[in-house]
């Protein structure tokens, strides 16, 4: 998660403007991504790709997420440090060990769907929390922030699992980021049958994320907080 705040007070000026900067900046950056996936649809061409269209921005901000792992680590923000790390680790994995490794995964359909169900959750996120930080947020954003995801998280989760079925099918037929015998170190890697692995973990670990938000909506946006 990125910076959940808890009491008034809770964090020193220097902290609290840095998670200002940090959530601030990556407003930003969802909002262009999300703003060259509109461009693109717009004005495609049959020249440049979605992928190459986005590649650079998508890197950089998905990446950058990394942070959040141990801003919830060193306690500095109110998220569980699990539920982050694999929130930003499914979505890392997608973007460097699958949308880099392969041309197939940046061809399917999921990839749209992906980019776009992360860009418009990451801009209503990162704005939220920027907001909540400068003690200024209207209960529209807190209300989107708790509501879009019922639609929003399913469609990401289908277009990551599709890049990932994509890219393992290209993987297998290279034999591509695997380790096979003899070697000096006497290892044996097939990064196929990781993907595949990665994609049954989604099995038990998506119902408990989607369940996790559905308890913080009930949480934040019960009948007493709007009037609050």
């Amino acid at each position: 998660m990125g910076s959940d705040k808890g009491k008034k007070g809770a964090y020193s000026d220097g902290v609290t403007n840095y998670l200002i900067a940090y959530n601030g900046i990556q407003t930003v950056g969802w909002s262009y991504l999300l703003y060259q996936i509109i461009a693109y649809y717009l004005t495609a061409s049959a020249t440049v790709t979605l992928y190459e269209t986005v590649k650079t921005t998508v890197m950089i901000f998905q990446n950058a997420a990394i942070l959040e792992v141990f801003h919830a680590q060193m306690g500095i923000v109110k998220s569980n440090p699990a539920i982050t790390a694999f929130q930003v680790a499914s979505r890392v994995m997608v973007v460097c060990g699958v949308l880099m490794a392969t041309l197939s995964a940046r061809s399917t359909v999921g990839l749209p769907l992906a980019l776009v169900a992360w860009s418009i959750t990451e801009v209503i996120r990162y704005g939220m929390y920027t907001l909540q930080l400068i003690n200024w947020i209207p209960y529209v954003v807190t209300w989107l922030r708790y509501s879009t995801f019922v639609i929003l998280y399913p469609i990401g989760v289908t277009g990551e699992l599709l890049c990932i079925y994509a890219a393992q099918q290209e993987i297998g037929a290279k034999q591509q980021w695997s380790i096979t015998m003899p070697n000096s170190f006497n290892v044996i890697f097939n990064y196929q049958h990781f993907l595949w692995f990665i994609m049954f973990l989604y099995i038990p670990l998506f119902p408990q994320m989607y369940m996790h938000m559905v308890h913080q909506r009930k949480k934040v946006l019960g009948p007493h907080k709007k009037s609050q």
